[in-house]
């Protein structure tokens, strides 16, 4: 059965930095496209970032660009998001997900994990 945990959330100031962590089990990681993505109460699911099986791709959208970095560790199974310059509107519960494709749509994926809440306070 496929897991995954996030942790590494929590407050913060607007600037302020945090990183997200993401452990993966349950079928071979390095097989997988990895992504983040974000819901904030009262909207819709947004993707914020994905890296292809071996690393050496990314993409992020316009509203995390240059902030957010995401990467991975295959050797330990996880995933990564770095976050820099926070701000408000970057409150969210976050989720990392794994699937197939190497994609920024949140269909595209297969599994995803619990959450972990981000607040960015002003």
């Amino acid at each position: 059965q496929v897991q995954l945990v996030e942790s590494g959330g929590g407050l913060v100031q607007s600037g302020g930095s945090l990183r997200l962590s993401c452990a993966a089990s349950g079928r071979t990681f390095s097989s997988y496209a990895m992504g983040w993505s974000r819901q904030a109460p009262g909207k819709e699911r947004e993707f914020v970032a994905t890296i292809d099986r071996r690393g050496g791709s990314t993409y992020y959208p316009n509203s995390v660009k240059g902030r957010f970095t995401i990467s991975r560790d295959n050797a330990k199974n996880t995933v990564y998001l770095q976050m820099n310059s926070l701000k408000p509107e970057d409150t969210a519960v976050y989720y990392c997900g794994s699937g197939n494709v190497y994609s920024s749509r949140v269909r595209d994926y297969d599994y995803w994990g619990q959450g972990t809440q981000v607040t960015v306070s002003s």
